[in-house]
């Protein structure tokens, strides 16, 4: 990956551009952690909607086990968020080259930890999947705050039900009927932003598939490439950051 492109996806300096390259690789990302993560634990940590709704049902059913795995998944997603709220304060203040890259790399810390212990730790009974289900809501959390940040609300890449919400209007505004309205302003659609959705959303189910795949033929491993992707990502403009540190410290 070229350092110049790398630097423009994940460093301070921001453009329409780069937001759309960062997201298509955020939401494959997201989209094979939410597959393989649903092979492992049989259960998807992308969304809380879901999540949410099965809380309601396990506490009718009386089923508190569930409920409070459940519970944990939200709370960790929260948490995520917020974690990435902070990173991105953080750097923000001290105007770090690295502004949106800090999460990425807590985000491929923790995919390399879970592909390179995910096969010991399963065999931990009843403490692998609230875990896998907690570590993969964290993740989630984490990186649908990074991207809504710096698109500011734009984007999204963890869950495509507004994506899909959004190109339901997109395409509702292109069959507008307007010659049967003279003298009103025409009902247009936005077709750059209809293209970036559809981009979006297929790349989280190619991510999907990918992930589905890697996780069926070489297990808990799958992660590892995904984990290394955040890094080339992230990784440049936070080595900026360390050189311009040792350079203030030699001065």
């Amino acid at each position: 990956m070229p350092i110049q492109y790398a630097r423009k996806l994940t460093g301070r300096r921001r453009s329409a551009q780069a937001n759309r390259h960062l997201g298509l690789v955020l939401a494959f990302v997201a989209g094979a952690a939410n597959a393989g993560g649903f092979l492992a634990v049989h259960q998807y940590t992308s969304h809380m909607t879901g999540i949410v709704s099965a809380m309601a049902d396990h506490l009718a059913l009386e089923q508190f086990r569930d409920y409070l795995t459940g519970f944990g998944a939200l709370l960790s997603f929260i948490a995520g968020a917020a974690c990435s709220a902070i990173l991105v304060n953080f750097a923000r203040r001290r105007r770090l080259h690295s502004l949106f890259a800090l999460p990425l790399v807590i985000e491929a810390l923790l995919l390399l930890g879970f592909g390179a212990l995910g096969e010991r730790l399963s065999h931990v009974a009843g403490l692998f999947v609230p875990l896998t289900v907690m570590l993969l809501s964290f993740i989630m959390g984490l990186q649908n705050a990074l991207i809504t940040k710096l698109s500011h609300a734009e984007i999204r890449t963890t869950h495509i039900t507004g994506l899909v919400t959004d190109i339901g209007i997109e395409l509702g505004k292109m069959a507008y009927w307007n010659s049967s309205e003279p003298g009103l302003p025409p009902v247009r659609a936005n077709p750059i932003r209809l293209r970036i959705l559809l981009q979006l959303a297929v790349c989280f189910f190619v991510g999907g598939v990918s992930g589905a795949l890697g996780f069926k033929h070489i297990g808990y491993l799958a992660t590892l490439p995904l984990a290394l992707l955040l890094l080339a990502l992230a990784g440049v403009p936070a080595i900026d950051d360390l050189s311009r540190l040792g350079r203030q410290r030699q001065g």
